[in-house]
């Protein structure tokens, strides 16, 4: 028993610390996760979606500490008992979410790695069937140092992680998983390559047939079935392969602009989610350095979700000389996590991005 807890433990442990940290990260992006759970169409508290943010850094970072206490042996009973709580917390949501369909990425691990429903759920299972052996053997859970150390170590374990967290938020993820990457080419990463794995689906057709419904599966043609359609029921199998970006678009009130922006060499985007939600000292900063990189050659787009009349309003109040196109508020949230945020592209390259704190340290 002794040697199962301990291989338990180290388990346990070092994924509750890989995954805490990954969403320590990018607890911006957790936060919009959590958002999506507490919606109307998952668990229906949207009281708590103002809190969102809040709620990330402190769940992230309770993850991470976890993951060290239990490693080094710090306070198993507290260490052990907050771990069963948590997953039994996640398993029910992964559960939920799964079984009705309700979100289609859990954010266990962020942007680094999308799980299904089910794969997260069946996640889940297994640590929860690790914590409970830890649960029932926690008196082999020792401490691996001397008392000062070991508290040392926990009290470290709980500053860095605030820091980490605290340091991410107000400048960008250090590590970016996201398809808009420095680096990245957006345009490559909104088309199927030649060659790649298509999507499998299953039709389940119900027909009338002499005063009978019967059921009849293909892969989507039409059956030769002599009898009264009633209706078809789909199952995607296999979502072959799908594009990093499958939603950016940049939009006028006119027109699609957006293969017509993403050719542009000198190329500079703000985002901007909602321009009623920005952050007042970050649109302060957007003047002189747009009108500077205006000078520079650069063509300089605003990207939001806003209506007309919100983003001439903030033109308005702090004299802004670009334009402002519509896209949708989750692309931008993902495309730079800051509002404003700046996104540098050169023939749809991305050469630089910011956080609005890191504006005037951006070279043109």
């Amino acid at each position: 028993m002794k040697y199962i807890v301990n291989l338990s433990r180290i388990f346990t442990g070092i994924l509750f610390i890989i995954s805490g940290f990954i969403k320590l990260n990018d607890p911006l992006g957790f936060s919009y996760k959590l958002e999506e759970y507490f919606g109307s169409d998952v668990l229906n508290i949207e009281f708590l979606i103002p809190y969102a943010l809040g709620i990330s850094v402190i769940v992230v970072v309770f993850e991470v500490v976890l993951g060290v206490f239990l490693l080094i042996g710090y306070k198993p009973k507290f260490t052990v008992w907050s771990l069963l709580l948590m997953i039994i917390f996640f398993t029910f949501l992964t559960f939920y979410s799964a079984y009705f369909d309700k979100v289609k990425d859990c954010g266990c691990f962020g942007d680094a790695l999308k799980l299904t429903p089910w794969e997260s759920f069946t996640k889940d299972v297994i640590l929860l069937v690790l914590v409970l052996i830890l649960f029932v053997g926690i008196k082999h859970i020792k401490p691996i140092f001397t008392k000062l150390p070991t508290t040392i170590i926990a009290l470290l374990s709980f500053v860095l992680s605030l820091w980490f967290g605290y340091h991410v938020l107000m400048h960008l993820p250090s590590i970016d998983f996201r398809a808009y990457a420095i680096g990245k080419n957006l345009p490559e990463q909104m088309v199927t390559p030649e060659g790649a794995p298509k999507a499998i689906t299953e039709y389940t057709w119900t027909f009338n047939v002499n005063d009978e419904e019967q059921q009849f599966v293909t892969n989507g043609s039409y059956p030769k079935v002599d009898g009264e359609y009633v209706g078809v029921e789909t199952k995607v199998i296999d979502e072959g392969y799908v594009p990093p970006i499958q939603d950016l678009s940049i939009e006028s009130d006119d027109e699609d602009l957006t293969q017509y922006f993403l050719e542009k060499e000198k190329l500079i985007m703000i985002t901007m989610y909602n321009v009623t939600k920005g952050e007042a000292e970050g649109v302060a900063k957007l003047k002189s350095f747009t009108d500077e990189a205006m000078k520079k050659g650069y063509t300089v787009i605003g990207l939001t979700s806003s209506g007309s009349a919100d983003k001439a309003q903030l033109k308005k109040d702090y004299n802004l000389n670009f334009e402002f196109y519509l896209c949708d508020e989750k692309v931008v949230k993902t495309i730079v996590r800051a509002n404003p945020g700046v996104i540098i592209l050169n023939s749809g390259t991305v050469v630089n991005k910011a956080h609005w704190n890191d504006i005037e340290a951006i070279e043109l």
